[in-house]
């Protein structure tokens, strides 16, 4: 499993990096079995120091927590108690898909854009339907079956997820939550 823990404008010292990789070799062991990279960076915000770690499994899902304190290490325990709880809580499901799925998820190079907002009531008519391009990112679409595209996305705790399914890997389906708090999956095909 690859580390990478970094600060913003923290020193990151040893101790600290030894404690979250042994602190998280243990969960995985207990909850997710394969993990293949784990990002943790700390930060500060006011007097308070800020952990946000993400775990990407070799299952294609990618577990996210994000916790406060106002010592470090307590950040970071904090944070690892949060993605303990996502991963105990889906454990049944993770093991039923790592027996189904022997090889790691496949994955889809896409672009992500990032589109200007009009703020002001003058731009309520814009002047083209062209919208303004200010950042171009590449993301990933991995292949995944519509239930583990749900699992990742409340694991995550995103709104919607894009995903290439598993059955057809043609074109891209979506699923997302709902306003009523149900899931939604649109499927193109």
């Amino acid at each position: 499993m690859r580390y990478q823990i970094t600060g913003k404008q923290i020193d990151i010292g040893e101790a600290l990096q030894t404690h979250v990789k042994d602190n998280l070799a243990e969960v995985f062991e207990k909850y997710a079995g394969r993990p293949t990279d784990a990002m943790v960076v700390f930060s500060r915000d006011a007097h308070e120091f800020v952990c946000e770690a993400t775990v990407h499994l070799s299952t294609g899902l990618t577990a996210q927590a994000k916790a406060h304190a106002t010592e470090i290490y307590a950040s970071f325990d904090g944070c690892s108690e949060k993605m303990e709880k996502q991963l105990r809580r889906y454990k049944r499901r993770l093991k039923d898909h790592h027996k189904d799925r022997t090889t790691p998820v496949e994955l889809m190079q896409g672009s992500s854009y990032i589109l200007a907002a009009s703020d002001t009531p003058e731009e309520l008519e814009p002047d083209t339907l062209q919208p303004m391009i200010i950042a171009e990112m590449e993301t990933s679409i991995p292949t995944l079956s519509v239930g583990e595209a749900v699992m990742q996305m409340e694991i995550a705790g995103a709104p919607v997820l894009v995903f290439r399914n598993d059955k057809q890997k043609t074109g891209v389906n979506i699923v997302y939550r709902r306003d009523d708090g149900n899931i939604g999956w649109i499927d193109p095909n």
